[in-house]
């Protein structure tokens, strides 16, 4: 499920400013419901295909027969904004669970207490989120020791490529080591003119799922140290990573003529992706993907395996970006107990999961689920189950201003990749320097 699920750095909107604002409500430990007694609760999520909403729904009903007495109220299609809106006002039809696509927002869920800390729930359930959920699942949904939210399904990030292609080129296997990507890339490039027959990988920061996040999960970075400010200069693999990217740039053909190329190139969600076209040969991302390239009947096999790793990590492939969905429970609901019975069925209950994983195309979010028999997927798509699996896939960490640092990496990405700016040394100065400001007007 391609568009909804997305996440980038640039998922931010208006609803920062209102978690800010969010009145603190009742905490876990005060949730004193019955959740034995009939009782309804509200649902918002933002799914809105029919398929997905469908899913939602086969989900729900799962959830009812297990618990005849807590009958649930589902409001699709709910964006972040109107979430913040009703999670800060509260009332009768405000939600006692919400689910959101906006993994950098769970820093302002939990530090506006807009969502309450479910570690007290967890722990009574006798559920241990360190062994249920994947180890970048489990740091995504939680901020400064409160876990705020939860991972429902997730998305992986891999590499497509063009079986076909490979196969004229003389490249026998995927690329496993960013040098090998560097020659095969190359290799599969094309030129026709002033643009391109085959471009061997589209490395541009604008090239669809290109963002610097996915990138540099591959170097596996410390995005701040335990004081809590930026370690954009200071971790060696941020400058490898956009060293990496800027090599790529220059190597394929330079800046200028990339973009040339890329603004003919068809969008990211409809049947002319220029991977589904055979115009890019290789493409970073999720796994919905799959799925959509198939739609699309391309006139190549198409291939998937982990992105690459930096040559001396090596023995790490097999790594990626993670990230995925995140479910809370309102600080304001009155319905805590019962709400939680909800969320603890959606999350943790392996048959729920691997059921609402094969209904929506995306990772199943707990390792139980990731290893069941009952997940139907294209042999294909197992790469990502095991890039979701494995305790070498990081992911972004939660910030009090959401994801404002990933923003400023990915415009500084744009300035560095265009030559707008040279020295990198500074440049990454520069940019962890704003950062660490941003973050400390935020508290």
């Amino acid at each position: 499920m391609p568009k909804v699920i997305r996440k980038t750095a640039f998922a931010l909107t208006a609803s920062l400013a209102l978690l800010t604002t969010a009145c603190t409500g009742q905490s876990s430990s005060g949730a004193n419901d019955d959740a034995s007694k009939d009782t309804t609760i509200n649902f918002w999520h933002a799914w809105s295909a029919p398929s997905e909403t469908k899913a939602v729904k086969d989900l729900i009903a799962g959830f009812e027969k297990a618990h005849p007495n807590i009958h649930v109220n589902v409001v699709a299609n709910m964006t972040d904004d109107k979430m913040n809106q009703a999670l800060r006002t509260g009332g009768d039809k405000a939600p006692d669970v919400i689910s959101s696509f906006t993994t950098n927002n769970v820093g302002k869920f939990c530090s506006s207490d807009a969502l309450i800390d479910l570690n007290p729930f967890f722990k009574e359930s006798g559920v241990d989120p360190d062994t249920t959920f994947p180890k970048a699942m489990n740091e995504y949904t939680q901020y400064d020791g409160n876990r705020c939210t939860v991972p429902l399904l997730g998305d992986a990030y891999g590499l497509y490529y063009n079986k076909t292609a490979f196969e004229k080129a003389g490249i026998t296997n995927p690329p496993k080591t960013w040098s090998e990507f560097e020659a095969d890339a190359k290799k599969l490039t094309i030129p026709a003119g002033d643009g391109y027959k085959q471009l061997g990988f589209m490395p541009d920061y604008h090239g669809w799922e290109t963002t610097t996040e996915h990138y540099f999960a591959q170097f596996s970075p410390t995005y701040f140290d335990t004081s809590g400010k930026s370690g954009l200069a200071k971790d060696p693999a941020f400058k490898a990573g956009f060293t990496l990217q800027k090599k790529l740039v220059d190597e394929l053909g330079g800046f200028q003529k990339l973009e040339k190329y890329r603004s003919k190139l068809g969008d990211e969600w409809g049947p002319k992706h220029p991977f589904h076209t055979g115009q890019v040969a290789m493409q970073l991302d999720g796994e919905w993907r799959l799925g959509m390239a198939l739609d699309a009947k391309p006139k190549f096999d198409i291939g998937v395996a982990p992105l690459p790793v930096p040559d001396d990590q090596a023995d790490q492939y097999g790594k990626g970006y993670i990230t995925g969905t995140i479910a809370g429970i309102a600080a304001t609901s009155k319905k805590q107990n019962a709400a939680w019975e909800l969320v603890k069925y959606m999350t943790t209950d392996t048959d729920a999961v691997v059921g609402f994983s094969n209904a929506i195309h995306n990772v199943p979010s707990t390792l139980e689920a990731l290893k069941s028999p009952k997940l139907k997927y294209d042999p294909r798509f197992k790469t990502f189950l095991d890039i979701a699996a494995n305790p070498n896939s990081t992911t972004t960490p939660a910030s009090i201003n959401g994801g404002q640092y990933l923003v400023t990496i990915q415009q500084f990405g744009y300035d560095y990749e265009s030559g707008k700016v040279t020295d990198l040394d500074a440049g990454l100065a520069g940019a962890a320097k704003q950062i660490d400001t941003d973050i400390a007007q935020a508290k």
